[in-house]
């Protein structure tokens, strides 16, 4: 099995991106609740991120809770938002160690007080660091996003503050939550289910997708170190023919 140090460290992708799949059903294997699963699940999340520094990686991004997860059931979901806030308050030490700096997007107004006040200290307390920048994306929807900044531009383009002619992807680009990170190069999802679900569906244009049979409370150091080499191995010509990068 390869680890991270076999990984190319001059070949790493800039921003990767993870959707965090298959928690309930690895608790459900195991005759728990969907809540044993989220638990695990964290401790992964920590692994990861560590890992993902130890490479030097610049950017990643954790589909943390989506839009549409709020139509879980209600013990699931204040779980879920229990484990954000004492998550939080337990890795801030960590964050500092690794010098991660936290990030978050989505609609944030949307989450519990508590968790908003928590989210606001850590990003807060970790704005200095310049590893690696951690964005967990909570109450997070693609269309949500690209829905909302389409009527902020059109509020500006009513205005006459933004001309019609002159919107292009820039100007789309800095009215998305993630108007301060760079494009996706590398999305993993994990627990053998090969779709997007309305995760960062601009951002991801361009990038490689990588779906492993795991579910994410089993994803470890292999796994990652896998998806990072097979990511290597493979030729970006993001519309070009290989000649023409030749």
């Amino acid at each position: 099995m390869i680890t991270i140090e076999d990984v190319d460290k001059t070949k790493l992708p800039r921003h990767l991106a993870i959707i965090m799949d298959g928690n309930g059903r690895w608790a459900k294997e195991r005759g728990k609740l969907r809540v044993f699963g989220h638990e695990h699940g964290v401790k992964t999340v920590r692994v990861t991120v560590e890992n993902c520094v130890k490479m030097g990686l610049e950017y990643l991004t954790l589909y943390t809770f989506s839009t549409e997860n709020w139509n879980r059931p209600k013990l699931e979901v204040d779980t879920l938002m229990r484990l954000l806030v004492s998550s939080l308050k337990k890795e801030l030490k960590t964050f500092n160690k690794n010098n991660v700096r936290l990030n978050t997007i989505g609609n944030i107004e949307s989450l519990p007080k508590k968790a908003q006040i928590e989210l606001e200290e850590t990003i807060a307390k970790t704005k200095e660091n310049t590893g690696l920048t951690l964005t967990l994306a909570l109450s997070y929807g693609s269309r949500e996003e690209l829905t909302t900044a389409m009527k902020e531009i059109a509020i500006k383009v009513k205005n006459n503050i933004i001309s019609p002619e002159n919107i292009d992807e820039t100007i789309i680009n800095t009215h998305l939550y993630t108007q301060n990170l760079p494009d996706v190069d590398l999305l993993i999802r994990t627990s053998g289910e090969q779709r997007i679900s309305n995760f960062l569906l601009w951002q991801i244009a361009y990038a490689e997708l990588y779906f492993i049979d795991v579910f994410w409370p089993n994803f470890n150091e292999h796994h990652l170190a896998e998806a990072i080499k097979n990511y290597q191995n493979r030729e970006r010509r993001f519309g070009k023919t290989s000649e023409q990068l030749n």
